[in-house]
């Protein structure tokens, strides 16, 4: 009966994801046009083989993660302790995005210079500036959003977050290089309008959302979710995790390790995969809004899931067709090769199955982390998810990219890479124990107690 006392304000959280799509539309923007600016002005530069480059690209896109490692928790552990008259998370995202969107656009204005280094160091400058607001921007949601309502809060936020994403893919349908030409001020237009939408995003989100008083209307169904939380064992301020759920939080971070290791090579690499093997680098902008738009319809359909079901089981399924995309897609990669081309709408039709998956495992693999936090831990816990995705999107460009550029498959290996990692990410998330198969391991043993009362 407790759980009707719980009701979700869609509007606030809906507001609260403006940060989330300002972050996820520069990323998208950044992971397409990146790797292609490194390309031309790599060969620029030394010239050779451009299959050779792959993984000094990859090095390159991981450095900046690398620095992200230490920034985020950083930032997130930062913002639990800080106390300012709009709050303690809203002065580090407001300031971050205003940076961010300052900077953004002198990544493309230093490749028109032809400035390698300029771009590079403008590179690692923003990822350092957005990963700084991105732990309190995602901290937010459940510092307002009581336990059990946080995967449809999470829903929300990633559903506004990817209108972002699809933004970023038609502009990369847009502002379009084919292979063989050089990118100019057509590389240009996407990082303005990205920064734009980012100030516009910012100036919405400071006027519509009031921390504090958003942390005073919601207190008391948060600590009515405290009572309702799915963690093994109760979760108070002063006690530490128990052992289960420390063991849980631990297989979490790990299957989110491995999960980031494979989706993330695809958010790397499939540009340069667009343009060299299916020639044309248009098709990853359809890509982008196609995976896009299934994790939307996902999120919208599908965010009850979790309550009926799970979120163990929710993630599981989502791996499941994860896997299956991405696996469907190496076969297509292989087999057809030089013909591949023709069989686009084959690619498009894959891209829905592992937009739908990685739908499912993203709007609760955050909720079950911070499910283990306290109302005074959760920017240090939101800081835990994001270090270990970031530690796999650090470690897999260099890794991907080595393997790609020292075999002559080379590009044709990102698909068969992705799907070996989402299934030892599915491997280890299978160990998690969640609270209602612990709840049933407990009736079992007591079935077993009463009929040894019996004798």
């Amino acid at each position: 009966m407790e759980d009707k006392k719980l009701k979700l304000n869609y509007k606030n959280t809906f507001f609260i994801g403006l940060a989330f799509f300002a972050i996820l539309m520069l990323w998208q923007v950044y992971n397409t046009y990146c790797p292609l600016i490194l390309r031309e002005l790599l060969n620029s530069s030394f010239g050779g083989d451009t299959n050779r480059l792959n993984y000094v690209i990859g090095i390159i896109m991981a450095m900046d993660n690398l620095v992200a490692l230490i920034i985020m928790p950083l930032f997130g552990n930062l913002s639990d302790k800080t106390h300012t008259k709009i709050g303690k998370r809203m002065p580090y995202i407001l300031i971050g995005m205003l940076a961010s969107a300052i900077a953004f656009p002198l990544i493309a204005a230093f490749y028109i210079m032809n400035s390698l280094i300029g771009v590079v160091v403008l590179m690692g400058l923003v990822l350092i500036i957005m990963q700084g607001y991105r732990s309190p921007a995602v901290a937010l949601m459940p510092d307002v959003t009581p336990k059990p309502l946080r995967s449809t809060a999470n829903g929300i936020i990633n559903l506004v977050g990817y209108i972002g994403a699809i933004l970023a893919g038609a502009l990369a349908m847009v502002f379009k290089v084919k292979t063989g030409e050089t990118g100019g001020l057509t590389y240009l237009w996407p990082f303005i309008i990205s920064s734009v939408f980012m100030l516009a995003a910012m100036i919405i989100l400071s006027f519509k959302i009031n921390e504090p008083k958003l942390l005073e209307e919601t207190k008391e169904d948060i600590e009515l979710g405290e009572k309702l939380s799915q963690s093994i064992e109760e979760i108070k301020v002063d006690k530490p995790l128990s052992k289960l759920d420390l063991r849980n939080l631990f297989i979490i971070l790990i299957a989110v390790f491995f999960w980031f290791m494979s989706f993330n090579a695809i958010e790397t690499f499939n540009s340069l995969f667009c343009s060299e093997i299916l020639q044309n680098s248009g098709i990853h902008g359809t890509f982008t809004i196609i995976l896009t738009v299934s994790s939307i319809a996902s999120f919208m359909l599908l965010s009850g899931l979790a309550q009926k079901i799970g979120r163990k089981w929710t993630i599981i399924l989502g791996l499941g067709l994860l896997i299956l995309g991405i696996g469907l897609m190496t076969l297509i990669t292989y087999i057809l090769k030089e013909n591949i081309s023709n069989y686009v709408w084959a690619i498009y039709l894959l891209t829905v199955i592992i937009g739908i998956g990685w739908a499912l495992v993203n709007i609760n693999s955050y909720p079950m982390i911070v499910e283990m936090s306290n109302k005074n831990n959760i920017g240090k816990f939101t800081g835990y998810y994001y270090t270990a995705s970031m530690i796999a999107q650090t470690a897999t460009p260099i890794l991907v990219g080595l393997i790609m550029s020292f075999n002559t498959a080379g590009l044709r290996l990102l698909y068969v890479y992705s799907f070996v990692t989402m299934i030892i990410a599915l491997l280890i998330f299978l160990f998690v124990i969640e609270k209602r198969d612990y709840n049933r391991q407990k009736e079992k043993k007591s079935m077993l107690e009463n009929l040894g009362d019996l004798d």
